[in-house]
């Protein structure tokens, strides 16, 4: 079986103290030995990732973390990457010994309740201590789940037990998850998709975006057309039926929007997957932050994958430079990849994150809230793009009110 991308994986991140056992949990529910086992504590360093497909849930990345006890420089740099990892979970499994329950294991239960991320907490190493009756009534009384078990001699019944667990706990979009185009597109419409062809496409293959965008579609039997921004407009002319929907590379915008009538609307990737993983509303208003940009104001490129740049980067070359033309002189520019983000952003005038089609949806939104709380407007690669080229309203026409209505799969966060 093809494995599902990481940014499609239910997140199950695993906390606790260090010894606790929580590697043997992962193990346990991998049913296989995922993590180092070993009893001197702190033996787990850096998040350790298992991605698997766990039935009936279907594919999940567990996430193994270093005990938030851990003491000393070292300690303190392992207790940051833990904490950073609130930021991608959807489920979290807090381990502790059955007899153990303090001020760390509150530190968390707080934590993962004020981000609403759902919990279940694992009291481990029941053949050798009872469990914290005060513990366990605590946890009844704020309606957390919990269970009780021997990691090191799980059986199935053990796996199917936090399994189950887990499946009470699953957010609703892995239930009904939300689809990128196919709910605003009729069963008999037709959508083209604009792929671009450039020195960072890579060979014999499209990117993740376009193929997840075309197996949407053509989940729901809707009509595909493929081709690249030079023969879009032979493409158009050769139809005799109106397409629904026109999806393009945010960079091929200036080119498509001049080629496409007016009266059909288009979009891009990235703003498609804007609205699949984060929230649409906020990052076009964020977008509108782009004109009260001044010469030398600091602005935060957010890149989700950790590619190697070639020639016109998006985010590291032609973003900055319509940036700089748009507002008359030169920004000062921060790249980040991957999961590392900065704390204190609120040095940043704006923050432009890419479409993010390798993060799950609860670390995008994440980012989204936390910039919001710090006062900094941010939008996405996408929706800025539109904005420099004077189109925002025309990309953003296909899911026009932004509203509820609109939005309908997203999530508090």
């Amino acid at each position: 079986m093809q494995k599902a991308p990481r940014g499609l994986r239910l997140h199950i991140a695993i906390f606790g103290r260090r010894n606790a056992g929580k590697s043997s949990v992962l193990n346990a529910l991998a049913q296989q030995n995922v993590s180092i086992v070993s009893e001197v504590a702190g033996t787990t360093t850096d998040p350790v990732e298992k991605s698997m497909e766990l039935l009936p849930i279907g594919p999940v990345l567990f996430i193994d973390t270093a005990g938030i006890d851990d003491a000393g420089s070292l300690g303190a740099l392992r207790v940051a990457k833990t904490y950073s990892v609130f930021e991608r979970t959807d489920v979290a499994i807090l381990v502790t010994e059955a007899h153990t329950w303090g001020d760390y294991e509150e530190g968390i239960l707080e934590e993962l309740t004020k981000r609403g991320i759902p919990c279940v907490v694992v009291f481990n190493k029941t053949d050798i201590f009872s469990t914290n009756e005060k513990a366990r009534e605590r946890l009844k009384g704020k309606g957390v789940l919990y269970c009780e078990i021997c990691a090191l001699k799980a059986g199935w019944d053990v796996t199917a037990l936090i399994k189950g667990k887990i499946i009470e706990l699953l957010p609703a979009e892995w239930i009904t998850p939300p689809p990128i185009l196919n709910d605003l597109v009729g069963r008999d419409g037709i959508v083209i998709l604009v792929i671009p062809i450039d020195k960072e496409a890579p060979k014999g293959r499209i990117i993740l975006p376009q193929v997840n965008t075309l197996r949407d579609l053509l989940d729901k039997n809707i009509s595909v057309l493929v081709t690249n921004e030079k023969d879009l407009g032979r493409m158009l002319s050769a139809m005799k039926t109106r397409p629904s929907a026109v999806v393009t590379d945010s960079q091929a915008f200036e080119e498509v929007f001049r080629v496409v009538p007016d009266d059909i609307p288009v979009t891009s990737f990235s703003i498609l997957f804007a609205r699949q993983k984060g929230d649409l509303a906020e990052l076009a208003r964020g977008a509108d932050a782009i004109d009260t940009l001044k010469p030398m104001d600091r602005v935060l490129i957010a890149e989700a994958c950790t590619h190697h740049p070639i020639g016109d980067d998006i985010g590291r070359v032609k973003i900055p430079r319509w940036l700089d033309e748009h507002t008359g002189g030169p920004l000062q520019y921060t790249i980040c990849s991957g999961h590392d983000y900065p704390d204190h952003i609120q040095e940043y005038k704006l923050i432009i994150q890419c479409g993010s089609c390798v993060f799950n949806r609860r670390e995008c939104l994440s980012r989204i809230y936390k910039a919001k709380a710090q006062g900094v407007p941010v939008t996405n690669y996408g929706i800025a793009i539109a904005h420099l080229f004077g189109a925002k309203d025309r990309a953003l026409r296909l899911f026009t009110p932004l509203d509820s209505e609109s939005l309908a799969f997203q999530s508090a966060g």
